[in-house]
């Protein structure tokens, strides 16, 4: 909707505002200033209608967008962009780490918006607009668990505010609302389930969606709920539609969560329902830039949804930008306050009002290396990154070897699927267990930087028709990392508050300060990765195993980006059912190794890894991370 004549306007009148403002203006670069009044914005609901009647009540689905936006620059003609967030979580379980919902006044206007987006935004000359996902809070409609009614939920306002879809001022009724005072301009943010959203959409390349914030999220569905065959432990789509849409407008979506049932298999064959919720499959019609920051540690949304949504966006030729930090299922704005605010302001500045402020000069990639110790790159994998594939070798004690990058040596071992944690297999890495093998590099002689998603192929023989595999690779050294397995997953909120634009008596702009919670561990589970070996010739269709009968299946470890230490050791620890992660077999049993084809590909920096000592001496006494899996913290993304 925007001509060139208004952006230039609008850019103009920004650069004017930030003048009087008294903020410096250099070299081109600039930034938008709160000129506006927050207080005196406009709040409103309109209800866009979506074309689809999820609930079968006959009517078209409207979903409702909750905005706010400048009286002034309306008053004056000046159209603004748009920032979005959609979500199914504003009445049911809240929003950031104060769990906020949205609230009305009694006439049913909008008044509390979650987050301090529009705290900070709106002022300066954005709207922000909050959408109510189908089948949740006051939107109509039933929630599909990222298919095409969640989807089309926000792709629906997109085109609202495009001219391309219909308002209405009432759910039902009412009379048509248009969008006018929008340049058409959207960015969508959102963490977790609304990040999902924000990549859902850019994959339908909707016109007018300039760039996306997705923060911990998912990319591909099955890779929330399956993993390479196996049945994951975060609950099921249909338990959570019907956590979300608890508190919606009471439509009945008994038949909506029965389709649900039916398209999604109990096993973790990868059916049509999972291809239609796979991004990634769709990432070549991406056109908006993305931002988007994920926790290397995070046990929710797992990191291989960052890693390949990543790697698929390269061919796409989008801005992208990337900041991976040690937490687990964390918002920036909770681990790197400030930084983040500036970030956001200056890429939201650049892609929805056109600023040259030099967001194209700041770096591509950050990672979180230590606690709060940041380190640049110019790109993810890190530049100079290569796959090393290394071996297991048999050592003297049963189950515990080395690793190799030297060709394959006959071998073989075991290990009896007792459902065990992986905080038990990565124990006493010196002794037999029963329950998994372990191979190690030895005493490392300089850094091992691995960057990248790495791999493991297994040729294994189980004695029963069923079998799952798991692996993880173990940096085993003393380290302080961020404590993700504790209750805030690497970061404690206090008391003190700090404020992140303005405050109206309803909505408050001021937050709980979080610190860094940190742990010192003897050894820390940087990827993980579960496979059903009965799919190991198809992700598609599994078939059933026949004991004593060897087979060969590959399957990815999580996406990351670690440096393990000079002086410590990577290992690489295979085993059956890592309880809290994924379901176990029907019938679990033995599972032979055969060594000579088992290997790993890791995503190495440089060369390959150099061992000053063969050995893992001492490393049986180092105590491993207190707590590295709370099932109630991936059971499910209504944790948000």
């Amino acid at each position: 909707m925007r001509s060139n004549l208004v952006k230039l306007l609008t850019t103009a009148l920004v650069m004017a505002a930030t003048a009087v403002s008294g903020t410096a203006v250099a070299a081109g670069r600039v930034a938008s200033e709160p000129v506006y009044d927050f207080a005196s914005a406009i709040r409103e609901t309109v209800w866009v209608d979506t074309g689809r009647d999820g609930d079968g009540d006959g009517r078209a689905d409207r979903v409702a967008a909750d905005l706010v936006r400048p009286r002034e620059a309306a008053e004056r003609g000046v159209e603004v962009p748009v920032i979005m967030d959609a979500s199914p979580y504003y009445s049911c379980c809240g929003r950031g780490g104060e769990k906020e919902v949205k609230t009305y006044d009694s006439a049913g206007r909008p008044v509390g918006f979650p987050l301090h987006y529009d705290n900070f935004f709106v002022p300066r000359g954005y709207a922000v607009v909050l959408v109510d996902l189908a089948g949740t809070n006051r939107s109509r409609g039933c929630v599909d668990i990222g298919g095409a009614s969640d989807i089309g939920s926000a792709k629906s306002v997109v085109d609202w505010l495009n001219g391309r879809a219909t308002g209405y001022s009432t759910a039902t009724g009412g009379t048509t609302v248009k969008a006018g005072w929008s340049t058409g301009d959207v960015g969508m943010i959102g963490k977790s389930y609304d990040g999902t959203i924000a990549n859902g959409v850019a994959a339908t390349g909707v016109a007018g969606l300039k760039t996306i914030v997705p923060i911990a999220a998912i990319s591909s569905w099955y890779d929330y709920y399956r993993t390479d065959g196996a049945v994951g432990g975060s609950g099921s789509p249909v338990g959570l539609a019907q956590t979300v849409s608890a508190r919606n407008q009471g439509q009945n979506c008994t038949a909506a969560n029965q389709r649900l049932r039916q398209d999604f298999p109990a096993n973790g064959d990868y059916a049509p329902a999972w291809l239609d919720r796979d991004y990634v499959a769709a990432a070549k019609n991406v056109k908006a830039s993305v931002f988007a920051v994920h926790g290397i540690n995070d046990l929710n949304v797992k990191s291989i949804n960052f890693g390949q949504w990543w790697t698929a966006l390269a061919s796409t030729g989008v801005d992208r930008k990337l900041w991976l930090s040690q937490t687990g299922h964390v918002d920036p704005f909770d681990f790197r306050r400030a930084e983040w605010v500036a970030a956001l302001h200056q890429w939201f500045d650049h892609y929805l009002l056109g600023l040259d402020n030099g967001v194209g000069d700041s770096p591509r990639v950050s990672v979180e290396r230590q606690p709060d110790v940041w380190v640049d790159q110019t790109a993810w994998p890190a530049t100079g990154t290569r796959d090393v594939v290394l071996r297991p070798l048999a050592g003297s004690t049963a189950g515990v070897g080395t690793l190799t990058s030297g060709p394959a040596v006959a071998g073989t071992a075991s290990f009896t699927d007792t459902r065990q944690s992986e905080t038990t297999w990565a124990a006493q890495p010196t002794r037999t267990s029963t329950s998994r093998v372990l191979y190690s590099t030895g005493v490392l002689a300089r850094d091992l930087h691995l960057s990248g998603t790495g791999t493991i192929t297994v040729t294994v023989t189980p004695s029963t028709a069923t079998a799952r595999v798991s692996a993880l690779l173990v940096d085993y050294g003393r380290s302080t990392i961020r404590n993700y397995g504790g209750a805030g997953e690497g970061v404690k909120f206090g008391s003190a508050e700090d404020c992140w634009g303005a405050s109206t008596r309803g909505d408050d702009a001021c937050y709980r300060i979080a610190a860094t919670d940190t742990a010192d561990v003897g050894l820390h589970i940087v990827s993980r990765g579960w496979a059903d070996l009965a799919n190991h010739r198809s992700l598609s269709q599994e078939e059933p195993l026949v004991p004593g009968r060897p087979y060969t299946m590959t399957f990815r470890l999580a996406s990351t980006d670690k440096v393990v230490p000079k002086g410590h050791q990577l290992a690489v620890v295979v085993g059956g059912t890592a309880a809290g992660f994924v379901a176990a077999p029907a019938q679990p049993g033995t599972v032979a190794v055969d060594l000579s084809k088992t290997f790993v590909t890791l995503p190495v920096v440089g060369a390959p890894p150099v061992v000053s000592a063969p050995t893992m001496a001492g490393a049986a006494a180092l105590p491993a991370h207190p707590a590295q899996v709370v099932p109630g913290r991936i059971a499910s993304l209504d944790q948000g």
